[in-house]
């Protein structure tokens, strides 16, 4: 117990930001050469009121031997600081000595208060709190006359040592107080009120420092909150990252902290292992469940979370565990989003990884490794080619070829897909034309339009230019979404696909079934096909509990005079059960692969396709 105490003293004691090196050993010199200074000058002051050289000397020496401890070589911040101060003071008693006892001599001590209150540190307010108490107490008591000069102290001097004291206790807090209030007003983030970059750091490395348990760092990032940005507007945006803080600042204990540290970034420090930070993860992934109303529209925040802890990082450092969170967040997004993972050896390599093949996936367009490659859309009653779907490849001169699932959310998360996705529709529009031109039927493109495509204002004036350019005819375009972007923001969504409906092309809805709300929502679309997931679709074989979920949704679609397509057909009896059902186009292996456009024929559409749009 006699153990703990001193430590919950210190913890009760105010305390701020450490101050860089370069700042500290600044001030520290500065302070050194006042102190040098008025060491010179008390000496000429003693010799001035008639005191000899020997009692000078030793004087001066009494005020300039703290500072030698200042200048040891390899002495710590707490040591020169300590030293500095004593020397100080030391020239604040000889002072109150050579001055006897003059009640002005004793604001000395208040200048050099305010002097070591630069090391904003509580060591030197604690040094010059013990010196006053000695010095009035003890001095007072055996040299009264030299150290007060009123009568009543002569009397009583341990008494007024005390009221020095308190004077001195109140000047070091004031000093403390203003030194804690100035920072926060750089440590907050203006917006949520919540820690910035800059305190959680410091927190962690204070953390750190104090204790040899477990220290674990959360690292939240919002999924897809740029969407919001973009359909709602930035104020839509802020009042969302405020209720999100308002929400995780619940989910934490008084001794974590929860900080915003980017736009849609927040990080928590838990004072704890993984387990807790687990339980304060999931926490918070189950708080932001609950829909947010912004603007009178509900809004469900989703947020993928890496975690790590000084149990998978063996380094003690703030910033490696803000690293190996990150790293974790990145893995979070992979797996599907709105999710936590667990920072693990690995994590790292992978991360240079992911950004080597960005930066090489970001020149594949002026480098010519990227390829359209065309796969035909068969009419099951008499498989006619009615169509082709355009899918891109990308012909890495060093890995090959990558696969479509590994760079293409890369290119959506690193923001390249638009250019990506232009120079799809380009290339797709030209070889639908020329096509058209060499076979003299209106061959009929699909073109994949990404989610951060439709976000973007300009995609109508894109898709527009690219037709007026090409020569293509809208009616023989389609652009695919996929289901997914019906999450996010239904209305504005809509609003996209009726402009670019305006336009003459037609809207397929790709990967139907596999999102959350297509069936209570399909009818409000301006879509003219649905593409039914391959993965319904690879279970018809076995006759599985699919084939009556693909018949709803074939029905469903009939009822609304939708087309339907069915994707991933590989066999016979996928494409007899199709039949059966009374789908009327189909897509997959079984018909043709995805070929190069010097690879494909046209010669499969002898026949005039029908419009994929039934009427």
């Amino acid at each position: 117990m006699s153990l703990k105490l001193p430590a919950r003293l210190v913890a009760l004691l105010p305390e701020g930001r450490v101050l860089p090196d370069d700042v500290w050993h600044r001030r520290h010199r500065i302070i050194l050469t006042v102190a040098a200074a008025q060491a010179v000058a008390l000496a000429m002051l003693a010799l001035a009121l008639g005191e000899g050289v020997t009692a000078t000397a030793m004087e001066t020496a009494a005020v300039l031997y703290p500072l030698a401890f200042a200048l040891l070589p390899g002495a710590g911040r707490t040591l020169r600081a300590a030293a500095a101060t004593l020397s100080l003071l030391a020239a604040s008693v000889l002072l109150v000595y050579l001055m006897d006892g003059q009640t002005e001599a004793h604001f000395h001590f208040f200048v050099v208060i305010g002097l070591v209150a630069l090391y904003q540190d509580w060591v030197p307010f604690g040094v010059a709190l013990l010196v006053v108490v000695l010095h009035h107490g003890v001095l007072g008591t055996l040299l009264p006359h030299s150290v007060f000069g009123h009568a009543a102290a002569h009397h009583h001097p341990w008494t007024w040592a005390g009221i020095h004291a308190g004077f001195v206790l109140a000047a070091s807090l004031s000093h403390l107080a203003a030194w804690r209030l100035n920072e926060q007003q750089g440590l907050r983030d203006p917006l949520t009120g919540l820690a910035n970059r800059t305190l959680l750091m410091e927190t962690t490395d204070r953390l750190l420092a104090r204790t040899s348990g477990e220290v674990s760092m959360l690292f939240l990032d919002l999924d897809d909150f740029k969407d919001v940005n973009d359909s709602r507007g930035h104020a839509a945006g802020d009042v969302l990252l405020s209720g999100i803080a308002q929400r995780l600042s619940t989910c934490v204990r008084p001794s974590d902290q929860v900080a915003r540290i980017g736009g849609d970034e927040f990080a928590v420090v838990v004072a704890g292992g993984p387990e807790i930070a687990t339980v304060i993860g999931q926490r918070m992934l189950v708080a932001l469940a609950d829909p947010m109303t912004i603007d009178g529209r509900p809004h469900v925040p989703h947020v993928s979370i890496g975690a790590a802890s000084t149990v998978s990082t063996p380094e003690r450092d703030a910033g490696v565990l803000l690293r190996n969170a990150d790293l974790a967040m990145y893995m979070a997004k992979a797996l599907g989003k709105n999710r936590l993972v667990h920072y693990a050896d690995g994590m790292a390599q992978a991360a240079e990884e992911k950004v080597r093949m960005l930066e090489d996936l970001a020149g594949a367009v002026a480098g010519g490794q990227l390829r359209v490659h065309y796969q035909p859309t068969i009419r099951l009653s008499d498989g006619s080619t009615t169509g082709y779907e355009a899918l891109l490849r990308w012909e890495h001169p060093l890995r090959g070829m990558v696969s479509p699932g590994e760079f293409i959310p890369l290119a959506e998360e690193g923001g390249l897909i638009v250019e990506i996705g232009r120079w799809v529709l380009e290339q797709a529009a030209h070889q639908a034309v020329a096509w058209s031109a060499e076979s003299g039927i209106a061959i009929e493109m699909a073109v994949n339009l990404s989610p951060r495509q439709l976000a973007d204002d300009d995609v109508v004036a894109t898709v527009h230019e690219v037709l007026a350019t090409t020569g293509l005819p809208a009616g023989q375009l389609t652009l695919e979404v996929t289901e997914g972007v019906l999450v996010h923001d239904i209305d504005t969504v809509i609003d996209q696909l009726q402009a670019l409906r305006r336009l003459g092309v037609r809207i397929a809805i790709d990967d139907f079934g596999t999102g959350y709300s297509s069936l209570s929502y399909l009818r409000r679309l301006p879509a003219d096909i649905i593409k039914i997931d391959q993965s319904f679709v690879q279970d018809l074989d076995a006759g599985g509990a699919s084939t009556t979920l693909v018949a709803s949704i074939i029905e469903l679609a009939r009822s609304l005079r939708l087309t339907v397509v069915a994707e991933g057909v590989e066999t016979p009896q996928q494409n007899a059960v199709l039949t059966e059902l009374a789908c009327s186009h189909a897509q997959g292996f079984l018909f043709g692969r995805p070929q190069a456009a010097d690879r494909e024929s046209v010669s499969a559409a002898a026949q005039e396709p029908a419009p994929l749009v039934a009427h």
